[in-house]
């Protein structure tokens, strides 16, 4: 076969096939980002941006006030998905917390989190998490002293 060859030409349909492969490949390529952000996109962190730029610093003297307490906290689920916290630094007074688990998406109630003491020392919640993804809120008091946490659990 030699160059130029009416078997070698490129033709408008081999044209036609170029275009056709090109942008099917970008809209499957956008068609499966697409999916992918849909099944993973967390939901909004706040509200309004603008009110929370607002309240910023007040958030910053909030969370020094809180760092000063000295307490550390993790949370976690034990193997029937209830919360589980544990709280050191607290010293040796009795402490109490309580909070919220919410679906990021909203596609679930929130489920109110109440602890109990475990023989363990550990604060265990009442209620049982679902499957999924929540973001929990959970205030930990002591002596007028609070210690809010904010934490994604899966």
């Amino acid at each position: 076969m030699t160059i130029g060859s009416p078997a070698s030409r490129f033709t408008g349909r081999h044209m036609w096939m170029v275009m056709i492969g090109f942008f099917g490949l970008v809209i499957a390529v956008n068609f499966g980002m697409a999916w992918a952000a849909s099944r993973t996109f967390g939901g909004t962190i706040v509200d309004n941006s603008y009110v929370a730029s607002q309240q910023f610093n007040g958030w910053l003297r909030a969370a020094r006030a809180q760092d000063k307490l000295g307490w550390h906290s993790a949370l976690r689920l034990d193997g029937d998905r209830h919360v589980v916290l544990t709280v050191q630094g607290v010293g040796d007074g009795a402490f109490a917390a309580t909070g919220t688990a919410h679906h990021p998406l909203g596609m679930a109630p929130d489920v109110p989190l109440v602890f109990a003491v475990a023989d363990d020392g550990t604060l265990h919640s009442a209620a049982v998490l679902p499957y999924g993804r929540w973001l929990t809120r959970i205030a930990i008091t002591r002596d007028g002293q609070v210690m809010k946490l904010a934490e994604t659990l899966q």
